[in-house]
């Protein structure tokens, strides 16, 4: 078959089917999984299953509130909360150490899976996971086609056992058909054990956030009253986060606000942070209002401390401040540098001084900055998507 041909046939890919996604909490903020599947979910019917979780929780509030939020939610049955678009809420065994509890999760997570998937009528299933925890039912559903779609190194993370889980992970390497993953180091990591291991790197809702430059776009009354320069970071406040170089820009500008949006994570002590006066802790934002505290940010930041999760990290965040219109300071990452457009910093002095030359340069959203990272859209991503997983289909000898 020509190459031309080729194309056109894998264009056809990923339209008209059902795909099993294993993925966070719906519910959740919109990472990329998010944004990929709705896209997705525009000519696919997608069934997306909530995280069965990644660690064992502990006996503290927010993990028995989130406990009880999936007791609850449990109780919906499938929710369809778009069209298309169905979520399912498993229930699992909470406090799974052993063995035995696992192997009792992994039959339940299956069993409801397979109703789920009957009640809808799925046929010629796709599954497409998220994350390494799907790995004892992937494979198990009647799927023709299994897609392991990382996007960090899961291992890595300080709150699961990282042993556990890169061992789930490699099942599922070596399960899925097609692995797709959002940073060069991931590639080069994964394909080690999945030659079929492509790169396909984050987009971004270009059109949401550069509504930061318009003038009709609104400042929330929380931050616009705070004395500017004003340095922001949105996200989540996790142990991964630099606040080193958070608390010393502070420090450096004392006349103006250093703004963290977004949750804390319970395990971050930010008792130092918040300490310094003119950091002010905003809370979680609704994912509308971003553009607007974006709007009022004259630099935006991208502090992470340098280690094994974040060097294999794509920062979804770089690409909002950028569509935003946000000069951007960040740590030394290598997927920040294949981003350009980026002041790079490489010690917690020089942080300082890079967010010294953005408000130098002219601060503030920029329509003519925001342009520059317009052509790295979400539908620009899916569509490589749809390329990769066409090829693959055919390489496979499956259907389209």
């Amino acid at each position: 078959m020509r190459r031309s041909e080729d194309m056109d046939l894998t264009r056809r890919a990923l339209r008209g089917r059902d795909l099993v996604v294993f993925s966070n909490d719906w519910d959740g903020d919109p990472l990329s999984k998010v944004h990929i599947m709705r896209i997705l979910s525009r000519e696919n019917r997608v069934l997306w299953v909530n995280s069965i979780g990644n660690r064992a929780p502990k006996a503290n509030t927010h993990d028995l509130q989130r406990i009880w939020r999936k007791l609850s939610s449990f109780t919906e049955g499938i929710r369809e909360v778009e069209p298309n678009l169905f979520v399912l809420a498993p229930l699992a065994i909470p406090f799974y150490g052993s063995e035995a509890v696992r192997s009792t999760n992994r039959e339940l997570l299956r069993l409801q899976v397979k109703r789920a998937m009957k009640k809808l009528n799925f046929r010629r299933p796709i599954s497409w996971s998220f994350l390494p925890a799907s790995a004892p039912v992937s494979g198990t559903l009647g799927e023709e086609f299994v897609v392991y779609h990382c996007v960090d190194e899961f291992s890595a993370f300080s709150d699961t056992n990282g042993r556990h889980i890169a061992e789930l992970e490699e099942r599922l390497l070596r399960r899925a058909d097609l692995v797709i993953t959002s940073a060069e180091r991931l590639r080069e990591n994964k394909a080690k054990v999945n030659p079929n291991t492509v790169l396909v790197r984050h987009g971004v809702d270009y059109q949401h956030f550069v509504k930061a430059c318009d003038e009709a776009t609104q400042v929330p009354e929380d931050i616009a009253k705070l004395p500017g320069p004003i340095i922001g970071f949105f996200g989540l406040m996790a142990d991964w986060v630099d606040q080193e170089a958070i608390i010393a820009t502070a420090k450096a500008h004392p006349e103006g606000s250093v703004v963290v949006i977004g949750k804390v994570a319970p395990d971050c002590d930010v008792t130092a942070m918040k300490a310094v006066p003119n950091i002010h802790f905003l809370g979680r934002q609704p994912y509308a209002s971003l553009p607007g505290y974006c709007k009022a940010f004259d630099v935006a930041l991208m502090p992470f401390t340098v280690n094994e999760l974040t060097l294999n990290a794509n920062p979804l965040k770089v690409r909002e401040y950028l569509a935003a219109g946000l000069p951007v300071v960040s740590t030394d990452i290598p997927e920040v540098r294949k981003v350009g457009l980026c002041k790079v910093a490489t010690s917690t002095e020089d942080f300082v001084r890079k967010v010294d030359e953005c408000l130098a340069e002219g601060a503030g959203p920029s329509r003519e900055r925001a342009e520059r990272i317009f052509h790295e859209s979400w539908d620009a991503r899916v569509e490589e998507i749809r390329s990769h997983v066409g090829e693959a289909l055919l390489k496979a000898g499956r259907s389209l």
